[in-house]
């Protein structure tokens, strides 16, 4: 994509002042949120398997479906179909954040989400990639969920990802709506306000998590079906490593994957390495950056015959992330015991 290391300018004057005015619109819908979770009793309750410790308020993640719906109207009622799966997803999560729900009733839900997802993006494959690419963003926006466990940590990788995304989009290859993006990144610097803090004043709860790992990945399909570079993958590589090593330990285990657990990586060093929430977040969020950046400036793109070499690539970063953990939390932690005692 050649070396062109200048500084993006996203906004002319006038975007600048709708922007702001929409900046102001998002705090404003957040703290009326804030009032209607604390009389409705919509709390985040520490438990055994939590990183903090006091009350804070749930759901502050709602703020990202409605940014997107406010642009749908705004926009004239572009992508139809991914904002109708977005409405549908985030509702379900919202509700399962105010009580659990069934794993099946909200899986329906998630299902129907992400087909129009695929219905709207509308991609030229043949038919029998589908269902492994609806595995595929099924399990990536589960991860997101998972990775959703410390203050700062969602809201800031997430908007490294977004910026990332506009500045292909605004430099290097439009592929979708910059106001769409730009409207994202508003919805997320409200939130990282509130929550990117020592004493969170909220979370992101499932509706947060669940709609802006949808979001993204609306983003990054669309980025690869127009530029057909599927080294874009890579733009949510960090938690990707997290998730999946994670994974592979619990199965060395032999521990039930689908259980709730705490011993992500990012969960060990803010909990037993005691390392502040807000670091752990800034350190996740500055890696993934570079890795865009060297993405985006320094990386070819790779077509869909190279996505072995794509793979390959993946693969050895995985092992030297597993040969990092094995340093950090030990052999003994990680491989030949339980890691919680409830």
């Amino acid at each position: 994509m050649g070396l062109n290391f200048t500084i993006p300018l996203f906004f002319k004057m006038s975007d600048l002042r709708a922007s702001l005015s929409l900046l102001v619109v998002f705090f404003a819908i957040e703290i009326l949120y804030f009032k209607i979770a604390d009389k409705c009793n919509i709390i985040d309750t520490p438990n055994h398997r939590s990183s903090h410790t006091r009350i804070t308020i749930r759901g502050g993640g709602i703020i990202f479906p409605i940014a997107v719906l406010l642009w749908f109207v705004q926009s004239g009622f572009q992508f139809q179909w991914f904002v109708l799966g977005l409405v549908l997803i985030s509702t379900i999560s919202f509700v399962d954040d105010i009580t659990s729900l069934k794993s099946g009733v909200r899986s329906i839900f998630q299902f129907l989400a992400v087909g129009l997802l695929l219905y709207n993006l509308d991609l030229s494959i043949p038919f029998y990639y589908y269902p492994v690419l609806f595995i595929m963003i099924v399990g990536t926006k589960n991860a997101y969920n998972f990775m959703d466990g410390i203050n700062g940590i969602t809201g800031a990788y997430s908007l490294i990802t977004l910026v990332s995304l506009l500045i292909v989009n605004q430099y290097h290859s439009q592929f979708t709506s910059n106001s769409l993006i730009i409207s994202a990144i508003l919805a997320l610097l409200v939130f990282n306000f509130f929550n990117f803090r020592k004493k969170a004043k909220c979370f992101a709860g499932d509706v947060g998590s669940v709609s802006i790992a949808f979001i993204i990945l609306f983003l990054i399909i669309q980025l690869i079906r127009e530029t057909h570079n599927y080294a874009f993958v890579l733009l949510l590589m960090v938690y990707g490593l997290d998730t999946v090593t994670t994974i592979l330990f619990r199965v060395i285990r032999r521990e039930n994957i689908l259980e709730a657990h705490r011993s992500h990586f990012y969960q060990f060093l803010a909990n037993e390495k005691k390392i502040p929430h807000l670091f752990v977040s800034f350190l996740y969020a500055i890696t993934q950056l570079i890795i865009n950046l060297i993405l985006i400036y320094l990386i070819r793109p790779v077509s869909f015959e190279q996505v072995p070499s794509l793979l390959v690539v993946i693969v050895l970063a995985g092992i030297i992330f597993i040969g990092l953990r094995l340093l950090i939390e030990g052999q003994e932690r990680l491989i030949k015991k339980q890691v919680f005692e409830f």
